[in-house]
């Protein structure tokens, strides 16, 4: 049974439909992208998925109950947002951001506890950043506060992580480490949904993609079989190769970038690459 289901989306902020029956169904332990353009609908079916927006027509399941009928408490506690950006006004400990994620465990008024304290450290200690939890949010690299948001999930005990686009405006070492972490989490059992702009970033740790174009889906399946050659045409209009790797894997590559690739290495004979 689907952990996370999107049944049949149709949404409209104005006359132009937004997304156009839009289905999904993600299992346990599952990495899924989607893929699509600025305008394809990504971030409408996150919010959709948050229950933020509520669809013009069809539903989303969390396991078999319909999200607009669970307790917003309840449903805080297994789904967990890490926007794509986020900062914050007050220089608060990184210890503290994370007890943020305690917050659908307690009544209106509390305070935190030496076991949310445990929570949070451990949660610290998962993505290898425990050494900055004394450390001031505000002080810290684009890397490290999306990690942060991450081991705030992680304390928030959640079982699906939304995710609008976590790569965005990190450094290449910061896109690896933390492409690195969510596969290492989604190992033990977490879900995630995320939109991404990075083919590649989806060939990687992917082990379904969604791809949307104008609020439709081109294709959803295994990310080797839905990335290839035709569908990165289909939703970006470019000629983009999918290359095989000689030692097993995949890269996206521009067709102009292969075309001067075989061109430069002419006389050492053509590359040993694939277009898919």
């Amino acid at each position: 049974m689907p952990l996370l289901s999107v049944e049949h989306i149709s949404f409209s902020y104005g006359r132009e439909p937004t997304l156009r029956d839009v289905s999904l169904a993600v299992d346990p332990g599952e990495i899924v992208s989607l893929l699509g353009p600025n305008g394809s609908g990504k971030t409408t079916l996150l919010k959709i998925m948050l229950g933020l927006l509520r669809p013009r027509q069809g539903r989303v399941r969390l396991a078999r109950a319909d999200i607009a009928h669970i307790p917003v408490k309840q449903f805080a506690r297994r789904i967990a947002y890490v926007p794509q950006t986020h900062r914050m006004a007050f220089a608060y400990r990184v210890l503290d951001v994370v007890m943020m994620g305690r917050l659908p465990h307690k009544p209106f008024l509390f305070k935190y506890g030496k076991q949310d304290q445990e929570l949070a450290l451990a949660a610290l200690d998962k993505l290898s950043i425990a050494h900055l939890s004394q450390r001031p949010y505000t002080s810290i690299s684009g890397g490290e506060r999306q990690l942060t948001l991450i081991a705030r999930a992680l304390a928030q005990d959640a079982e699906v992580f939304v995710m609008d686009e976590p790569a965005n405006g990190l450094d290449y070492g910061n896109q690896i480490r933390l492409l690195e972490k969510l596969n290492l989490l989604a190992q033990e059992g977490y879900t995630f949904i995320k939109t991404t702009h990075f083919p590649d970033h989806a060939l990687w740790v992917s082990d379904r993609v969604l791809m949307l174009k104008k609020g439709r889906v081109v294709a959803d399946e295994n990310a080797e079989k839905v990335i290839n050659e035709k569908n990165l045409f289909e939703i970006y209009n470019s000629h983009i190769c999918v290359e095989a790797l000689p030692e097993g894997g995949r890269i996206c590559m521009p067709q102009t970038m292969r075309d001067h690739m075989a061109h430069t290495c002419r006389y050492h004979g053509p590359p040993e690459l694939k277009c898919l």
